[in-house]
């Protein structure tokens, strides 16, 4: 279990970034913290995971070992991504051998474009990410922490790291992490924390903002030729409400700013776009790729 219990945090003089904050992640659990940008929620991350100090109140309860992936991690080395995992699976009080097979089996998961030998300085936004969420599991950890885990990840390493958290929580640790998107936190965690100007509150169902996004409505059939992946967990994408399925395809309420990002992904694994309703007249689809015809 993580509990924070009444955390206030400034640097210096400056404002509080965080004020009196009482929050609970127990083991088991999936918990959001959820706000904009510069409302405290990394702040309260590096204070959870041991990183800073509260300037008031104490985390009385965490677990000895906690997985942390920050929201960004862009390490220019040189080194390979398999030698910089085998490297933190030591300092961490693994055997080399053993370092090195768990960092193979994560690169391998986590399918790390390049391979193991990829030099770090070399990777993407994504795959660096995967990278640092390896490293971050290379000890099975009682307390996982992720900040804006899913950004720059493709879909299929969405599907995973989404199996990891459950995974991580089924085995009796907590997981942390922290979005600004709706669709995401109410996919993912079984409890979710709001955090805005300096202040953190529990966030039960009813609480969900009632102004809502622009949506659309997408229906997807088999394409007509090359191969098409079934298995794709639309679930986790950015933007995706709700997916049903049928013999004859998929259709998703999907946040209108996630369409673009959405039709790619499936024109990518195979799928035609039969219809998408809901659109703005400027950017509405051409015929071609409504009735399926654009792969």
């Amino acid at each position: 279990m993580l509990r924070l219990e009444a955390v206030s945090k400034r640097y210096g003089r400056g404002d509080w970034v965080l004020r009196d904050v009482n929050v609970e992640a127990p083991a088991g659990e999936i918990v959001a913290f959820a706000g904009g940008n510069g409302s405290g929620k990394s702040t309260l991350l590096r204070i959870a995971v041991g990183l800073s100090r509260p300037t008031r109140g104490a985390v009385a309860a965490r677990p000895p070992v906690v997985g942390y992936v920050p929201d960004r991690f862009s390490p220019n080395e040189r080194m390979s991504a398999a030698a910089y995992l085998t490297h933190m699976g030591r300092v961490r009080g693994l055997a080399t051998s053993v370092a090195s097979a768990r960092a193979g089996r994560l690169m391998e998961r986590l399918t790390l474009v390049g391979g193991k030998d990829a030099p770090l300085r070399s990777l993407s936004k994504g795959n660096a990410q995967k990278v640092a969420l390896a490293q971050a599991l290379l000890v099975e950890p009682g307390l996982l922490v992720l900040d804006e885990p899913w950004s720059g990840l493709d879909a299929d390493a969405h599907r995973v790291l989404a199996e990891i958290m459950t995974e991580v929580a089924a085995s009796g640790g907590a997981v942390v992490f922290t979005d600004h998107r709706e669709s995401v936190t109410r996919a993912h965690a079984t409890r979710t924390y709001t955090v805005g100007k300096g202040r953190v509150s529990l966030r039960g169902p009813e609480a969900w903002p009632t102004e809502q996004r622009p949506v659309s409505d997408v229906i997807l059939t088999a394409g007509r030729d090359g191969p098409l992946r079934r298995d794709l967990a639309w679930e986790q994408l950015d933007g995706v409400l709700t997916v049903s399925r049928d013999v004859t395809g998929v259709r998703m309420r999907v946040e209108r700013e996630s369409i673009d990002a959405l039709l790619f992904t499936a024109l990518q694994h195979g799928w035609s776009v039969e219809r998408v309703t809901g659109m703005p007249d400027h950017h509405r689809m051409p015929n071609a790729v409504t009735n399926g015809d654009m792969r």
